[in-house]
């Protein structure tokens, strides 16, 4: 069974159509990235998702579950996380703090929860600035405690938005060997990314969008020869 399902997925703002009938699936154990033109739908898909916004129709299922509709809570309680484009952490708590707040979802006990928080950090890379106020941290460090704070309510499915803007190609490379092994270790992950050479060396499968509809799906190596994904990325060629 897949372990998400969107069908139909349709979210109007007005008379802005921003998702329109948008329908896929996304399997246990696998990344999927979905990518687009800027103004694609693709945040708002994550908003849809994660329980930020409700659709206009369609149905969102979740290890077989309606949860089109639920409140973004409820949601992460159900098992979804995400991370955001742009980050914000309690700058002026400590890194150990940020993390343990999230944990608590799971943790009530502040003892487990920070715990739980320790072991995170230490997955993501940044047990040494465990004690650093999260306002002092390099913008991939700020990534890194994004996903940290994702992680720490311990979710079945990780949306991923962008955590790899702004960042070098250093770290990039790292940013992508994090996502691998977060999926190696049993969180299925759907990935938001404008840097494509990095989501098509790590997704199983990607899905393309423009204009809130879903243009192309299959691996990585089909959708980059995909005509109306060139299209879409680089215009129609002039006549």
């Amino acid at each position: 069974m897949s372990l998400l399902q969107l069908k139909g997925l349709t979210k109007f703002f007005g008379g802005l159509q921003a998702v329109s009938e948008l329908t896929f699936d996304v399997q246990p154990g696998e990344i999927l990235g979905l990518i687009g033109p800027n103004g694609a739908g693709k945040t708002t898909a994550f908003n849809l998702i994660a329980g930020f916004i409700s659709p206009s129709t369609g149905e969102i299922f979740f290890q077989g579950e309606s949860i089109g509709g639920m409140k973004a809570y409820a949601v992460t309680r159900k098992g979804i996380a995400r991370t955001f484009q742009i980050v914000k952490p309690f700058k002026k708590l400590s890194v150990l703090e940020n993390v343990t707040l999230a944990a608590f979802l799971k943790f009530p006990a502040r003892r487990e929860a920070e715990q739980a928080a320790s072991r995170i950090l230490a997955k993501v890379g940044l047990s040494a600035k465990s004690q650093s106020l999260a306002g002092d941290l390099t913008l991939s460090e700020q990534k890194r405690l994004e996903i940290a704070r994702a992680l720490a309510t311990e979710p079945k499915l990780l949306l991923l938005d962008e955590p790899m803007g702004g960042l070098n190609p250093t770290e990039i490379d790292q940013a992508s060997k994090l996502v691998k092994t977060i999926c190696q270790e049993g969180i299925t992950i759907i990935w938001v990314e404008h840097v494509l050479k990095a989501i098509m060396n790590v997704s199983d499968r990607v899905v393309v969008i423009n204009y809130g509809k879903k243009i192309a799906e299959g691996t990585p190596e089909e959708v980059v020869e995909n005509p109306e994904v060139i299209t879409a990325y680089l215009g129609a060629k002039k006549k």
